[in-house]
């Protein structure tokens, strides 16, 4: 086989695919694949969804791009969705997730500077969390194998502990702007974080003029059976990052705030050329209008329940291999005492798609669209994936 032109930055497995439907994948192979990972939780709406297919198509025979210097119909559209179905009121459009946490580190930062506070710069985030793949992105992550090689790691970004409230007042000294969290820890292995937790960071970001920050590119836009996951605890953020299941596959990121948390950001602070361009505009705002429907996300709920009980049963079958269901509405991780690369590779052999994740986890997060069907499918295949790594197994 020749050697690649792409960078070697991606561990690929051995399969491409040349088309999909709702929750199916079709290989160059002719292999069709359940898909359980949705491109890491981002295909909200599964393959060539007909609507956003015909939304894409009409949009891209009227106008692709015309930049962030004139206003842009699509994009306000699509702001209006957001503000009006969550807590804010001012919105800024980037292409991928770690462009929107950047731009919620930059308002947080802002709001302090305009706020007479130039000093606070700081952000306190948790040990275990991923909030991209920029410098500052990666500081804010704090995993060091991430950060070896790339020179001085950017300053200003402290880790603690998650759940440990002491730990988050005693890192808090005058220079901290915000506290920045992912409701659920997506790539740190769908580690659920309490309400009450939450709860008692807005009490102390209120308390001291901080700012709170949920990074919700991975659980928001029906994930886990509510627009976004913020709703379930009752806490509301000052800022809020979304990316991933908001374009359906149509790359796309958001940062959403407050108008008092984003007062700083005034012309010229902070831009993007292709961010809110009409084409990912349009199918954003498709997704989010099927997706915010109270009868779609009862039906996120209802397919999450169902998959947890259904994964609990194969667990419980295999207590060798796999050890807890954890996760909420289609945002589902199965922890794995084996390998997880070993138990993607199995899956991969009975044509499920998976995702690994930190804490050894095998992610299970398919379309939200999922059927009962598919998930007793996916279920049968994960669980004869485990049979064979069990017969597989020495001694």
């Amino acid at each position: 086989m020749d050697r690649s032109p792409l960078y070697d930055t991606f561990a690929r497995a051995p399969v491409s695919f040349v088309r999909g439907e709702g929750c199916w994948l079709e290989t160059d192979d002719g292999r069709r694949m359940l898909d359980f990972s949705s491109g890491v939780a981002v295909n909200s709406l599964g393959h060539a969804h007909p609507k956003l297919a015909a939304v894409l198509s009409e949009q891209a025979g009227k106008l692709w791009h015309v930049s962030n210097l004139y206003r842009i119909p699509e994009q306000e559209r699509l702001a209006r969705l957001l503000c009006d179905a969550t807590f804010a009121e001012k919105v800024f459009f980037a292409n991928s997730g770690a462009e929107a946490v950047e731009c919620a580190i930059k308002t947080a930062r802002r709001y302090q500077f305009v706020s007479g506070h130039p000093e606070r710069t700081g952000i306190i985030t948790f040990a275990g969390a991923f909030h991209g793949r920029t410098l500052a992105t990666l500081a804010a992550t704090g995993n060091p194998k991430y950060l070896e090689g790339f020179g001085p790691t950017p300053e200003g970004f402290d880790q603690v502990p998650l759940g440990d409230l002491k730990a988050v007042e005693a890192a808090i000294t005058a220079e901290t702007a915000a506290i920045m969290i992912e409701p659920i820890q997506g790539e740190g292995g769908i580690r659920l974080v309490s309400g009450r937790f939450l709860r008692d960071l807005r009490e102390l970001a209120d308390r001291l003029g901080l700012l709170l920050v949920f990074d919700e590119v991975q659980t928001g836009i029906g994930r886990t059976g509510k627009l976004f996951a913020y709703e379930w605890s009752g806490v509301t953020p000052d800022i809020m990052t979304s990316a991933k299941g908001i374009g359906s596959g149509f790359p796309l990121g958001a940062c959403l705030a407050t108008a008092e948390a984003a007062k700083g950001m005034t012309p010229g602070t902070h831009g993007s050329t292709f961010g809110g361009n009409p084409l990912a505009c349009a199918v954003g705002a498709a997704v989010v209008e099927i997706v915010k429907a109270p009868e779609f996300l009862e039906h996120v709920r209802s397919m999450g329940l169902y998959l947890k009980q259904q994964l609990a049963a194969v667990v419980d079958d295999h207590p060798d291999l796999v050890a807890e269901v954890r996760g909420e509405g289609l945002h589902i991780g199965v922890r794995c005492i084996v390998p997880v690369g070993d138990v993607a590779a199995a899956m991969r052999y009975q044509d499920l798609l998976g995702v690994a994740a930190g804490e050894n986890v095998i992610r299970l997060i398919p379309p939200l669209i999922v059927t009962r069907a598919e998930i007793d499918e996916a279920v049968g295949r994960f669980d004869r994936a485990l049979a064979a790594l069990s017969t597989a197994k020495p001694g």
